[in-house]
């Protein structure tokens, strides 16, 4: 007994210490990193994992190098290394994994987080992979919301949102405009230019005009690119924090993205992006914040907006579902305003279909035993070439 209140009060003195060491008290945040497949190597993952130990975090390297303060997970390939990352998340072993990329389903993306290279800001960019929605403007208005959401899980109270001048910029702005007056709370950021507004030019996104910059996954994805790389011609992310963490509402698995291309320094930033989001219970956050959306008439709003094509959707053809069953081969090479039409094509021949979607596009997800059957008749629909 006497040995066991020992062993117990060392343990505390010891988290005292590491948290005057690294600025954190309390439990360690315990995250995952899937270090195969990196275009520069294991040994620039494990160097990040290394560095991210050094902070007070917990990190599990899944993959064959060891180093001191990591605990590795042995794995034998990159295929092997995502099961393992998945089982490490399922069985609550981690709060969190980093990996080079991950199938989210509709209505999850992910933040990212750069170092704008004006003034040294950090912003975030909502979002860089994934779809909030198949919708254009429901999925930048969505992903305004995860941006706030993020942020303030990071410790932002009130972070200012701004939206990158793309397609769709101004119905988004109409639509946030909406949620904000209804009693939703956030701030719009307003442009450097002389016009000021809360749309977003090039010069506010080199200067971090606004703590969040809202637009479209794939010109987010080019965003986070370019900014974490533009030093180094592209081949080495080198700055900030990565692609992010998916969010969506009722998504409860905290899954960071880098890229193939990432170095370490990017890598270390996600690691510690990961196990802030875990201090400031991201999932608890995310589930106010939807609830706030939700009393401010998030839904009603966007259903408004599609009013017009209400007799378009009625027009179509109802599909429905077969029976559910587990899904895990993936198709890929599908149009992102294909990807509702293609699930209802497989539906149709009786095989079920999930939409997806993965680092690198629109996903449809079917059963391993399906995979041959989905992609010959999706082929002969015209969805995917052959």
């Amino acid at each position: 007994m006497a040995d066991k209140m020992e062993k117990m009060i060392a343990g505390v003195f010891m988290e005292m210490a590491e948290g005057l060491e690294t600025g954190s008290f309390g439990k360690k945040p315990k995250i995952a990193l899937t270090g195969m497949g990196s275009e520069h190597g294991e040994e620039n993952a494990l160097e990040a994992a290394a560095a991210a130990a050094k902070e007070g975090i917990d990190v599990y390297y899944i993959g064959i190098l060891e180093t001191e303060g990591v605990t590795t997970v042995k794995v034998a390939d990159e295929e092997e290394g995502h099961k393992k990352m998945e089982e490490l998340l399922t069985n609550h072993q981690v709060d969190g994994a980093v990996t080079m990329h991950y199938p989210f389903p509709i209505g999850v993306s992910t933040i990212g987080r750069v170092v704008t290279p004006a003034k040294g800001k950090e912003m975030y960019v909502a979002s860089t992979t994934g779809t909030s929605s198949t919708d254009r403007i429901e999925s930048m208005v969505k992903n305004a919301v995860y941006g706030v959401i993020t942020a303030k899980a990071c410790g932002n109270p009130n972070p200012t949102v701004g939206i990158l001048n793309v397609d769709g910029a101004r119905q988004t702005e109409i639509a946030l405009k909406q949620l904000k007056d209804n009693g939703y709370g956030f701030t719009f950021a307003e442009s450097g230019r002389a016009d000021g507004g809360c749309v977003m030019r090039g010069n506010d996104v080199l200067q971090g005009s606004p703590d969040v910059l809202v637009c479209d996954s794939l010109t987010g994805n080019i965003m986070i690119k370019m900014l974490s790389s533009y030093t180094t011609g592209g081949s080495f992310e080198a700055s900030g924090y990565g692609y992010g963490p998916g969010i969506g509402e009722g998504y409860d698995r905290l899954v960071m993205i880098i890229s193939r291309a990432s170095g370490a320094p990017v890598i270390t930033g996600a690691i510690r992006y990961a196990a802030q989001l875990v201090r400031g219970r991201i999932f608890d956050v995310a589930e106010q914040e939807f609830k706030a959306a939700d009393k401010a008439g998030l839904r009603t709003i966007l259903e408004a907006r599609k009013a017009d094509k209400k007799s378009e959707v009625q027009a179509s053809e109802e599909v429905a579902a077969p029976p559910k069953e587990v899904v895990t081969a993936q198709i890929a090479g599908i149009e992102i305003m294909d990807l509702d039409d293609g699930v209802k094509a497989l539906w149709k021949i009786g095989v079920y279909a999930e939409s997806g979607m993965g680092c690198t596009g629109p996903v449809i997800l079917v059963s391993e035993g399906n995979l041959a059957k989905a992609e010959e008749e999706l082929q002969k629909a015209g969805y995917i070439n052959g």
